[in-house]
């Protein structure tokens, strides 16, 4: 039997006495692999490494080590959430290392989308293991795996290729690859399971609720070669987004909503004078399995809003345009 199959048994987790059993059997189990070690976990806020973290806390408390690393491309007071939750609220034992200047700088020129995840992914790794080497007694590394994550990390027959790696020790280099035992709590969970653990243990909506957000960050979404002033306009009109979203209630309802901001110019009007600014492309979008999409309707009153506030508010930005493109043709995300 390959251990990394969810056992057919196994029972679905949709309600929080099925979570709090959950809780219960993990906890268990992580206190009696880890004993008296120490544990690190690689904490960006999403999902999956949140509801680890909050898992872990009741497990192991102060011998788990969470590392948040703010690469510069984290939405508005991202970075700020997590460690207003996890350290000031929850008295986890977090270092935060703020690397904006060092992935900015490695970014400045790089237009290519395929080259600047390399970049984000690889320095994430750097940055991470920089940090690793400097702690003494670490024995475990704890992840947010969930099921599919593994499904997708198997063969699906003789001579096909994996969707994509599994992620099991994040591409350490070897002499960290090699240190450490993994810690998977999750591993058998699918998304939806983990919200429901993840309210059980009592994290906000806005950490468990929080709609997909990649791996690079905004870099994927600050189109072309990313610059420190674009960036920043994408940032301030991504928030107004998702609070007028908030405020319409389509945050309920949306799937994925996001700002894109491509490297282009055209000429707009503001207090008499002409000037050059950016698009500011709003994505939103529906879908159960991300391999389609729809697009979602939003109300006519609320597009005027948001598109007032972006370019009232926002320095730079002097259109709002509104993606109306399915997947297919088009991908959910623009790079």
């Amino acid at each position: 039997m390959n251990t990394n199959l969810r056992p057919d048994s196994m029972t679905r987790i949709s309600t929080p006495e099925l979570a709090e059993a959950f809780i219960a059997e993990k906890i268990a189990e992580v206190r009696a692999q880890v004993g008296d070690k120490k544990v690190l976990l690689a904490l960006s806020g999403g999902v999956d490494s949140s509801v680890v973290a909050a898992l872990l806390l009741k497990a192991i408390g102060k011998q788990l080590i969470c590392v948040h690393v703010n690469h510069g491309l984290m939405r508005k007071n991202e970075s700020e959430a997590v460690i207003e939750l996890f350290r000031n609220q929850l008295d986890a034992n977090l270092i935060y290392i703020d690397a904006t200047d060092r992935f900015l700088n490695l970014l400045a020129n790089v237009a290519d989308p395929e080259r600047k995840r390399k970049i984000i992914g690889e320095e994430f790794i750097n940055v991470f293991a920089d940090e690793a080497r400097k702690l003494d007694g670490v024995s475990f590394l704890a992840q947010g795996t969930i099921y599919p994550d593994i499904l997708e990390s198997v063969k699906q027959g003789e001579g096909k290729k994996a969707v994509k790696s599994h992620h099991n020790v994040g591409g350490l280099p070897d002499d960290l690859a090699e240190k450490f035992q993994l810690v998977e709590p999750l591993k058998f969970l699918f998304k939806d399971e983990v919200r429901v653990v993840g309210r059980t243990l009592g994290l906000p909506s806005s950490m468990v609720d929080r709609q997909p957000f990649p791996g690079p960050g905004l870099g994927v979404r600050c189109l072309g070669a990313i610059t420190r002033d674009r960036l920043h306009a994408l940032r301030e009109a991504d928030a107004i987004l998702r609070e007028e979203f908030d405020n319409s209630g389509l945050a309920k309802t949306v799937w994925q909503y996001f700002i894109a901001i491509p490297d282009i110019k055209s000429v707009g009007v503001k207090d008499e004078s002409r000037y050059e600014g950016w698009p500011a492309i709003i994505r939103a979008v529906n879908t159960k399995d991300a391999m389609t999409a729809t697009i979602e309707e939003i109300p006519y009153a609320v597009l005027h809003k948001i598109t007032n506030r972006i370019v009232t508010e926002v320095a730079g930005i002097n259109r709002v345009l509104y993606d109306l493109t399915p997947k297919p043709t088009g991908t959910i995300e623009w790079e």
